[in-house]
């Protein structure tokens, strides 16, 4: 309606009709009025909250910051391993290359000679140095043996390692993925580096046949690590994102106290892990609270790290009834969960008895800060999976198992910025998929990697 018409020409019908049209018009505004006024006073809450840190919420410690360093006031006197105090120095090594024995000949005061008796220990310590590491070059010549019977060719057997192909051996495969998957170094330093290090000429496109070449191997291992994990009875799961291509997707991590799996998609929905775990249904699942790691075992640990963080910060947001309770309730599950492996199943029914008990009492506060109020709702909801680690003590309080295997990831991404292609994302989840398992049995990256593309398997017998 752009102008009002002459109301002295419209009839009762008309007039109520008009206020109808009128009102409606009035109803639609003052209800986005209403909508935006609760939104900015959430906002001004929210600005007025504490700061997101790495304390107080999933900030990554990258992100923090810390504080100035207060400058110690300078000691006095002599410092540790000057000539007031003998440091402690390198250990010895135990069996060195080389031993250079140096014994005096003469007496340096009177000139006087002296004899083997005469000598004694006065010190010993190593010197350590690298060799000049070059490439050691195997020339092949295969001759082939032509028969004067049947006119046939015969080739001469070759040695294992030595067949046709790719010149660089196993152990220069190895050393390539290693550099590139655990120290994220790019295509052109590693081939500045094999050359300037190891005399080894090498470039981007022998690099990246190389890696292609070494692609089946560890298929070949993560689908071992794979059945694996379909057969475990806990599984801890996490998740990441990861530039592929130029578009966000997600790393995710399913793992335990004898296996890693990475995989790389382009979804965060339930449907990874469900293709991941192929209708296995673990006992027990430890992970935070996102919806898409819910529900896929018979019980359930929530990862309580997430919960003492999420209690800090509505304590620094204000919150004096609720959070502060329930963050001491948690640090008391930390302690138990230390001597979980050491008491008797008795005495952990006990404990967890005695908790939700305490947990009971602090249910039955009544916060009124915003976020203490939130906290309250949430463990209403969720207070059944909080102590399970006492009911089951191969299983840990928190997910810092999962983060700490997503760590590598997140700083190959900050530093190479994400994969070009998709084999590449792939090439990588299987390398942190083969490391992170052979860590669990003292193997260290690059053996890893070398027993992969030998066709050893990082697994033990079982």
């Amino acid at each position: 309606m752009i102008e009002l018409p002459n109301l002295s020409t419209l009839s009762h019908d008309e007039k109520d009709a008009l206020i109808r049209a009128l009102w409606a018009q009035v109803q639609a505004p003052t209800a986005q009025v209403q909508t935006l006024t609760a939104r900015v006073a959430e906002l001004e809450a929210r600005l007025g909250g504490p700061p997101k840190t790495p304390d107080n919420s999933s900030v990554p410690p990258s992100q923090g910051k810390k504080a100035n360093r207060v400058e110690k006031p300078k000691r006095e006197g002599p410092r540790k391993g000057s000539l007031g105090r003998k440091g402690g120095g390198r250990a010895l090594a135990a069996n060195p290359d080389e031993t250079v024995i140096a014994r005096p000949i003469c007496c340096a005061h009177c000139q006087a000679a002296l004899h083997e008796g005469d000598h004694r220990l006065a010190a010993r310590y190593d010197k350590i140095d690298l060799p000049k590491v070059k490439p050691v070059v195997t020339r092949v010549e295969q001759y082939a043996g032509y028969c004067q019977e049947c006119g046939g060719a015969t080739l001469a057997p070759l040695p294992e390692g030595l067949e046709p192909g790719s010149p660089f051996s196993l152990n220069i495969m190895a050393l390539a993925i290693y550099l590139r998957f655990t120290h994220a170094i790019s295509y052109r330093r590693l081939s500045r580096l094999m050359a300037e290090l190891f005399d080894l000429a090498i470039s981007e496109g022998a690099l990246d046949a190389a890696f292609r070449r070494a692609m089946p191997c560890f298929d070949a291992e993560v689908g071992a690590i794979l059945a694996r994990l379909r057969r475990a009875r806990v599984v801890c799961s996490d998740e990441t994102s990861v530039r592929v291509g130029g578009k966000t997707c997600w790393n995710w991590v399913f793992q335990n106290t004898e296996v890693v799996i990475h995989v790389i998609r382009n979804s965060r929905g339930a449907g990874v892990v469900g293709e991941v775990m192929n209708g296995h249904r673990p006992a027990i699942w430890v992970s935070d609270l996102y919806s898409a790691q819910q529900g896929h075992a018979a019980d359930w640990q929530i990862c309580l790290a997430h919960q003492l963080r999420d209690c800090q910060f509505a304590i620094e947001a204000g919150d004096a009834i609720f959070a502060v309770r329930m963050k001491a309730l948690l640090l008391r599950a930390f302690v138990l969960a230390r001597r979980r492996r050491h008491l008797a199943a008795s005495t952990r029914r006990q404990y967890r008895q005695r908790m939700e008990r305490e947990l009971d009492a602090v249910m039955a506060l009544a916060p009124t800060q915003r976020d203490g109020v939130r906290l309250r709702k949430r463990y209403g909801k969720l207070r059944a999976h909080l102590f399970t680690f006492l009911d089951h003590p191969e299983v840990a309080p928190d997910n810092n198992s999962s983060e700490r295997e997503l760590r590598p990831t997140a700083t190959y991404r900050k530093v190479t910025g994400g994969f070009r292609s998709d084999w590449g994302k792939d090439l990588f989840a299987g390398f942190r998929s083969v490391v992170g398992t052979a860590a669990r049995r003292g193997i260290d990256a690059y053996q890893a990697v070398r027993l992969t593309l030998s066709g050893q398997s990082v697994l033990a017998p079982g």
